[in-house]
């Protein structure tokens, strides 16, 4: 199934969509044809929020739709079930909602569907588009979140780190940005140890893919996405259950590609770097071992304390190169540990910063575009859980821990530079479908980051 914004004027006589409250019911009821109303009456239809009923009209068409929401929704994005529930054609909302641009999104959004595999033939839906919404603005965002959504939902095999190279390849043609790409042993000659040794045991090569768009003059803003195209968890291998959703495991690389678009596609006057390292954590004879000890780019060295704590590996490598030239704003974006699902669940991640401003602007705007996170703390005590006695640093601490805190402790040893940095844990995926949102792979707070990128450096 599809759905696509309209203007008005192109609409081919759109159904009405009554949004319907408790409080409204009997108001929108009293306006219905006599076909109509008695359906609604014979069906028990009160307005229960998340209820869907098309009504007929008296020649056996559509009169238009019924749908329940609360007066105030706990979901902003419950529009988003209407998107699989209507019949092919053309609609407009009749009632709007209390936030009609996360409605319209809600509608784009839930009308996802990945289908690479598997060939769908649903109905084609087009809303018009409610005075007062951007649509172009809308459009984008809901295309960001489907390229993120496309490549954590690829399966391993079909989406390794040199398929992840082409994702970030195509990006770049579309908007004119530069991209180089350090490959195998090459690494090891750019000083890039912790991405080689955690990739070294693939057949597919490791790599550090580097985008680069904009002025460079303009002030710099780095993304840097965790690029595991899976994850066995190497010689400290995960069982089979641990496995099964492991092609996520690049989430954070895809998220970051998306915000990365988002970014360039609205044009904003900054100097995007976007660095993904894409790796396989594979076993083979030459994988890297728990208690080997590691250089790093930031000259620190790193004992393995698990092999299955790789993501925050690759990202101190890349991160460690981002902060080299000091930007600005420095985010990471990774899936990386189960405790911060522990902590908040699949919903909620977990934000780390220093910076003050940036969480409570975070926060703001999660709350105004329904992309919600939550601020953690750097807390500096834990740190001495990654002492090592033979390093300067271990990967991965003996105890369970604080999890998500130690390997947010973890990065913050390579960044110093940067302006600002901020750490997201997401889980880039839903395990369940709830509206707006199909179960399966999903972008996280990239349309908070969105909107906080455009408030500091709009034009």
């Amino acid at each position: 199934m599809g759905a696509t914004l309209i203007r008005a004027e192109n609409a081919a006589n759109p159904r009405p969509i009554w949004c319907v409250t408790a409080q409204n019911w009997r108001e929108v009821t009293s306006g219905l044809a006599a076909t109509a109303l008695a359906f609604a009456e014979a069906s028990g239809f009160k307005g229960e929020p998340g209820a869907v009923l098309v009504l007929p009209a008296g020649d056996g068409s559509i009169a238009g739709v019924l749908f329940g929401i609360e007066a105030t929704p706990r979901d902003p994005l419950s529009f988003g079930k209407l998107a699989t529930g209507l019949p092919a054609g053309d609609y407009t909302i009749a009632h709007p909602p209390a936030d009609p641009r996360l409605a319209v999104l809600g509608f784009l959004t839930g009308a996802y569907r990945f289908a690479r595999y598997r060939s769908r033939n649903g109905a084609e839906v087009r809303l018009v588009v409610p005075e007062g919404v951007d649509a172009d603005a809308v459009t984008r965002t809901a295309e960001a979140a489907a390229l993120t959504r496309d490549l954590v939902n690829t399966p391993a095999n079909d989406l390794g780190p040199a398929e992840l190279e082409s994702a970030v390849r195509e990006l770049a043609a579309r908007f004119g940005a530069d991209v180089s790409v350090t490959t195998g042993e090459d690494l090891l000659g750019a000083n890039l140890p912790l991405i080689h040794a955690v990739g070294r045991a693939s057949p597919r090569a490791p790599r550090l893919i580097d985008l680069r768009w904009g002025v460079p003059e303009a002030p710099k803003v780095t993304l840097v996405g965790k690029g595991v195209c899976f994850d066995t968890g190497g010689l400290d291998i995960k069982p089979s259950s641990g496995m099964l959703l492991m092609k996520k495991d690049m989430g954070g690389a895809a998220n970051a590609i998306g915000l990365a678009q988002m970014i360039m596609a609205r044009a904003l006057p900054v100097r995007l770097r976007l660095l993904v390292p894409a790796v396989e954590n594979a076993i083979d004879g030459s994988a890297f071992r728990p208690g080997d000890i590691f250089p790093s780019r930031k000259g620190l060295t790193v004992e393995i304390g698990n092999t299955d704590a790789e993501g925050r590996l690759v990202l101190a490598d890349a991160l460690s190169l981002a902060d080299e030239e000091a930007p600005e704003l420095l985010i990471d974006f990774a899936t990386l540990t189960g405790a911060a699902r522990v902590a908040l669940g699949p919903q909620l991640p977990p934000a780390y910063t220093d910076d003050d401003a940036l969480a409570a602007d975070l926060a703001r705007h999660g709350a105004a575009e329904a992309d919600p996170s939550w601020r953690m703390p750097l807390w500096q005590p834990y740190a001495a859980m990654l002492d090592s006695p033979i390093a300067d640093i271990n990967n991965a601490p003996g105890s369970g821990f604080a999890g998500s805190i130690t390997a947010a402790l973890f990065l913050q040893r390579f960044v110093e530079r940067a302006g600002a940095w901020l750490h997201l844990d997401i889980f880039a995926w839903n395990p369940s479908a709830r509206p707006g949102r199909p179960e399966g792979g999903e972008a996280q707070t990239i349309r908070a980051l969105d909107a906080l990128l455009a408030e500091r450096y709009a034009r």
